[in-house]
C-alpha cells in the first residue's frame, strides 16, 4: 500500500458562547482547524485533524496547510501509511516541531492501518485496557468568583464530578475563584486548578497553601514552560499531586520531568505530542518511572477526540479513572463534523467499536464551514 495524495481542508467553527474558555493564554472563541485526508493506491483513506492554536503551539490553520501541502505531501507520496514510525521519521526530517500538523497526518495513517487490519486503533496499541465509556472533567474559564460558583454548580448538576478551574491570572483573584467554586459544589467534587504556566514557583506555592482548605485534587502546570526546577520545587512544597502539560510536548521533555522529579502526572494527547505513536511512547516511558498519565485537550473536534479516546483505551497507564481528562472538545462547538459523532454525554465520551479511528467525516459539513 502506498500514499497517493494528501488533501487538506481548512475549516472554522464557533465555540458555544456559554462554554468559551478564558485562561492565562486568552479566550478561545473560534476554532480554525485543518481536516486532513490521506488517500492510498488501494482505495483506503484515513482522516486526521490539526487543532491549531498559535498561542499554544505556534501553529495556525494556514501554516498547517502550507507545511502539509508543500513539505510533507511531497515526502510522503509513495510511502507506506501503515508504517507509522517511518511516516514520523519522514515528517521529522522535513520540518521541526509543528506538533499538531504532524499529528493530523499521523492519525490519518493510524486510521488507514486500523481499517486494513480490521481493528480499531486501540487494539493496535495493545488494548482495550478500560471501558470505552471514558470519564471527563469540565474545564472552566477564569471567571469572577460569583460567576464561577454559579457555573460550577451548573456543571455538577450536568453530571461532572471533576471541575478544572483556570488560574494563573491575578493570584488573589485566582484564590477567590477557587474558594467560591468549592463553596458552591460542596466537599465531594474534585477540584483541579490549571495555571497554564501563569505563576512562578513562589506564587504557586503560596496560592496552593492558601487553598489547602479547598482540598485540591490536582495542580496542573503551575510554573513556566521549561523551568523543571520550579515545577520540582512546587511539587516538594505542596501536598497535592502536580501535573505537567504545557511543558511536555515530546520525549525529551518527559525525560527531563522524570529526571527532575517534577511531576506526579503527565498530560498527553496526540496533537500536542505530534501523533498517537509519540504519545504512546511517553505514556509507556512514564509508566516505567512510576508517573501516571492522563489525556489533555486543545478543544478538538470529532476526529482528534477519537484519536485521544483510542489512546486512553489502548494504554494501561492512561489513568483517567484517577485523573479524568478532557475528551469533550467537539461538544464545545456549535456543530459537529462527523456523520455519526462521538457520543459525548457531558461527563463521558463513548468510543464506538469501529475500525480505524471510527469517525466518518461529513464532507458536506466541511465544505459548509470552509475557512475563507
Amino acid at each position: 500500500m502506498r500514499i497517493t495524495t494528501i488533501e487538506t481542508f481548512p475549516v472554522q467553527l464557533n465555540v458555544r458562547p456559554e462554554l468559551m474558555i478564558t485562561s492565562s493564554r486568552g479566550t478561545h472563541r473560534v476554532s480554525p482547524y485543518l481536516i486532513v485526508r490521506v488517500n492510498t493506491d488501494e482505495g483506503v483513506s484515513g482522516v486526521g485533524e490539526a487543532t491549531t492554536m498559535p498561542k499554544w503551539s505556534g501553529e495556525t490553520c494556514s501554516t498547517a496547510k502550507a507545511i502539509i501541502d508543500q513539505v510533507f505531501a511531497p515526502e510522503l507520496v509513495d510511502a507506506d501509511p501503515t508504517d507509522i514510525a517511518a511516516i514520523d521519521r519522514l515528517m521529522d526530517s522535513s520540518a521541526y516541531c509543528n506538533w499538531f500538523t504532524k499529528a493530523a497526518v499521523e492519525m490519518a495513517c493510524w486510521d488507514i492501518r486500523g481499517k486494513c487490519a480490521g481493528k480499531p486503533v486501540y487494539e493496535l496499541l495493545g488494548g482495550p485496557h478500560r471501558s470505552r465509556v471514558i470519564p471527563s472533567r469540565f474545564s472552566m474559564a477564569a471567571y469572577d468568583p460569583q460567576t464561577a460558583a454559579v457555573k460550577a454548580a451548573e456543571r455538577v448538576a450536568w453530571g461532572f464530578t471533576t471541575i478544572k478551574i483556570k488560574v494563573g491570572t491575578d493570584p488573589a483573584a485566582d484564590v477567590a475563584r477557587v474558594r467560591a467554586v468549592r463553596d458552591a459544589v460542596g466537599p465531594r467534587i474534585h477540584i483541579v486548578i490549571d495555571a497554564n504556566c501563569g505563576w512562578d514557583a513562589d506564587t504557586a506555592i503560596r496560592c496552593c497553601r492558601e487553598l489547602k482548605s479547598s482540598n485540591l485534587a490536582l495542580v496542573e502546570q503551575p510554573t513556566p514552560d521549561g523551568d523543571y526546577d520550579a515545577m520540582a520545587r512546587v511539587r516538594r512544597a505542596i501536598d497535592v499531586p502536580v501535573m505537567a502539560d504545557d511543558m511536555c510536548f515530546d520525549m525529551v521533555h518527559a525525560k527531563e520531568l522524570v529526571r527532575h522529579e517534577a511531576c506526579d502526572v503527565i498530560s498527553v494527547y496526540p496533537g500536542k505530542n505530534g501523533g498517537i505513536r509519540k504519545s504512546a511512547e511517553i505514556v509507556r516511558f512514564a509508566a516505567d518511572h512510576g508517573v501516571a498519565c492522563t489525556i489533555g485537550s486543545n478543544l478538538e473536534w470529532d476526529v482528534a477526540n477519537a484519536a485521544m479516546a483510542h489512546l486512553v483505551v489502548g494504554l494501561e497507564n492512561m489513568r483517567v479513572e484517577q485523573y479524568p481528562g478532557d475528551i469533550i472538545g467537539a461538544w464545545y462547538h456549535a456543530e459537529r463534523i462527523a456523520v455519526e459523532p462521538l457520543k459525548i454525554d457531558r461527563a463521558t465520551c463513548t468510543l464506538p467499536e469501529r475500525l480505524g479511528l471510527g469517525v466518518e467525516v461529513d464532507w458536506d459539513m466541511v465544505q459548509r464551514h470552509a475557512a475563507r
